[in-house]
């Protein structure tokens, strides 16, 4: 079965937005010095996580997370602490200098601002709202 013209040109356009994104990504990474990783880990840890969550936010295995926040760790940019009601659970949290390299990175994540500022503020709304019914659709 084959989608009308309309639903290809969506899928093909949401395409080309999600190539852009992830060069504007990686090329965010790698001003701060991080990796695509690193940074998605950077930027989950607005609140203190255990690692088992930030595995299932970046839907990797356990092992590969921890190689990546020892790396962060080293750096000065998250540490470890026991949990509040079970201190066997070490949560992740950033450190200030992880912190403020998460908010320059997210500033460097631009590449949609300039296009979306060229829609009037009616069409941001319509489209974000578009977008929510897509992603509310799918959970």
């Amino acid at each position: 079965m084959s989608a009308d013209p309309i639903t290809e040109d969506v899928v093909a356009l949401l395409g080309r937005i999600v190539d852009r994104f992830v060069e504007s990504y990686e090329a965010a990474a790698a001003a701060q010095g991080l990796t695509t990783v690193q940074a998605k880990v950077l930027v989950a840890l607005d609140e203190p996580l255990p690692m088992h969550r930030i595995a299932e936010k970046l839907k990797s295995e356990r092992s590969n997370v921890t190689g990546i926040i020892d790396r962060l760790e080293a750096r000065g940019l998250v540490e470890r602490r026991p949990g509040e009601r079970d201190r066997r659970i070490k949560n992740i949290v950033a450190t200030p200098a992880g912190a403020e390299l998460a908010r320059n990175f997210r500033r460097a994540l631009g590449f949609a601002a300039e296009p979306l500022a060229a829609l009037v503020p009616a069409d941001r709304v319509r489209l974000r709202d578009l977008l929510a019914r897509m992603v509310d659709a799918e959970a």
